[in-house]
């Protein structure tokens, strides 16, 4: 009798699975391929639920949506070639977000590589500049040790994506099941910040008059939202956040600030800029005063050198950054604080008019003026769009931390209803509410077949003013007109959502949006709130293209 055969040996899908779930990985977003059925039936003996889309890019910004409500990896099964090939724009959003995700990958027969087997392409060498680890499974016995050093690379900072492509002769495969806990789940030594760096940091910050904090995402990534509560609170200093920082410091927060953000940059004498990039959203550092001595926190030492002077870099665990930053107790910023505050007033009470603007088609501000009363404290806003979106950043407010879902640097389109469906599976009891352009709709007006099919109940609002706004607008200043920067006017896309399965309505005047969200609200199904706005308004902005 033979003793080669492997004790206890199942094929590489089910390996794959139950390698998920001992990381606490308990859903995977897919769209349906051959190159993947070990795998789907691997998930469905071991409990982890399948959900499908209708295009892989919405698969994979489901599994970063996941990722972002939930601070777990998101997994997204993509089959061979084109699968893989269409969720590249998501998975290099995914890489810029830092958000931690893995992509399972179909692929050819390793036997027949090279005879032209259907949809064979080597994914690894295109993939791997987006992503901390990027392998191709040798054998069925490999898949579970890569299956869980990837899952540690998406969460080892700076966290990222993962991807592992299985050919399909390795996942049909068997292999023995060595069981063991998930690399998820053995507590990892956080980094410590240099010590004289951060006595550097906390002498600035007992010496300042008029501090600041500018707070981005990797503060939610960090786990450090509490703590940067604390900072702030301890030191009386205001903060002002974007990405998934924002409600870190709850909106209505007496050092909550968003609309004085460039008289607290500028006229900050000390800014302590932690878990944000200062990359076009920040001005590559022109957004701080000449004289402003920056204190830079973050998980890690970002790859290129920042584009102006710092007094002092701390990198490492954030909780505990920021926790030593706020040990020394407050200072006196009273003065500093109440001018911030009356700039603040001052810009929120000239957005007055805007609000209440009665126009048809209407303002993007008046869309925002209905939509706000009507959104939980805890809601989940996710964003999906240009000139819309940019409405959207400045005037819905946030809460709590982890509940603002955009597309970040990336700026890539399509990603909402990847978003929405994520966040509204990782949390039902919560309101998801996704904001879209009309062009957005376009990319992934479909899956609106997956929240139907898969009962998830997202209320989108459309702002539907017929043009590709950011780039119309800009152009005409340019050049005195626009080309391709036109889409269809009133198009219906609440009858493709009702079409659909869904609910679907169309506002054309002010008086009707909050009846009609009302009913989306209340329907049950997954709704559309067709908008039409005014396409002569345009944001108020300097250029992003830099």
């Amino acid at each position: 009798m033979s003793t080669d055969a492997p004790a206890n040996p199942v094929h590489a899908g089910q390996l794959i699975a139950r390698r998920l779930r001992a990381n606490g990985i308990d859903t995977m977003f897919t769209l349906s391929g051959g190159h993947l059925f070990s795998l789907y039936d691997g998930c469905r003996s071991e409990g982890v639920r399948l959900i499908d889309t209708r295009h892989e890019q919405t698969a994979a910004f489901a599994a970063e949506g996941w990722a972002k409500v939930t601070r777990v990896p998101g997994v997204a099964a993509l089959t061979a070639g084109p699968g893989v090939t269409n969720g590249m724009s998501a998975i290099g959003a995914a890489q810029q977000n830092q958000s931690p995700m893995l992509v399972l990958g179909g692929r050819a027969p390793a036997a027949r590589w090279g005879m032209g087997s259907l949809q064979e392409i080597d994914h690894v060498p295109f993939v791997a500049p987006l992503t901390r680890y990027a392998a191709t499974a040798p054998a069925p016995d490999a898949v579970a040790a890569m299956v869980d050093e990837a899952l540690l690379a998406t969460v080892s900072a700076p966290s990222g994506v993962a991807f592992i492509d299985f050919p399909m002769d390795v996942v049909f495969g068997t292999a023995a099941d060595a069981g063991g806990p998930g690399a998820l789940t053995v507590a990892r030594a956080p980094a410590t910040a240099e010590p004289d760096q951060l006595q550097r940091a906390v002498d600035l910050l007992a010496a300042a008059r008029r501090p600041v904090i500018m707070a981005g995402t990797n503060v939610w990534w960090g786990r450090a939202e509490e703590q940067l509560l604390a900072l702030a609170q301890s030191r009386r200093i205001p903060v002002l956040m974007n990405g998934m920082a924002r409600g870190a410091v709850p909106a209505d927060h007496e050092l909550a600030f968003s609309r004085a953000r460039a008289e607290a940059l500028r006229g900050a004498d000390v800014a302590v800029v932690v878990g944000v990039p200062m990359d076009f959203r920040l001005g590559f550092g022109a957004v701080f005063g000449p004289e402003t001595a920056l204190i830079v926190a973050d998980r890690v030492r970002p790859e290129r050198a920042h584009p102006r002077e710092v007094a002092a870099e701390l990198y490492g665990d954030l909780p505990r950054i920021l926790a030593a930053l706020g040990s020394g107790g407050g200072g006196d910023h009273e003065e500093w604080i109440g001018a911030l505050r009356e700039a603040e007033t001052t810009v929120r009470a000239g957005e007055t008019a805007e609000l209440a603007d009665d126009r048809a088609p209407l303002h993007p501000m008046r869309v925002y003026a209905e939509l706000r009363p009507m959104l939980d404290r805890d809601a989940i806003v996710v964003i999906d769009a240009g000139d819309f979106g940019s409405y959207a950043g400045r005037v819905i407010d946030s809460y709590v931390p982890g509940a603002w879902l955009d597309s970040g640097p990336f700026g890539c389109l399509g990603s909402g209803p990847g978003y929405a469906l994520a966040a509204k599976l990782a949390r039902p009891e919560r309101q998801v509410v996704l904001l879209q352009g009309d062009g957005a709709f376009g990319f992934s007006g479909m899956e609106w077949d997956t929240l139907v099919r898969h009962g998830v109940q997202v209320v989108s609002v459309i702002g539907n003013n017929g043009i590709w706004a950011l780039e119309k607008h800009p152009m005409e200043m340019l050049y005195g007109y626009s080309v391709v920067a036109d889409l269809r006017p009133g198009t219906r896309y609440d009858q493709v959502a009702a079409a659909l399965g869904g609910h679907g309505e169309l506002v054309s005047a002010p008086a009707e949006l909050r009846p009609a969200l009302r009913r989306a609200f209340e329907s049950g199904l997954p709704a559309v709130v067709n908008t039409l706005t005014d396409p002569t308004v345009a944001y108020p902005r300097r250029s992003n293209l830099a």
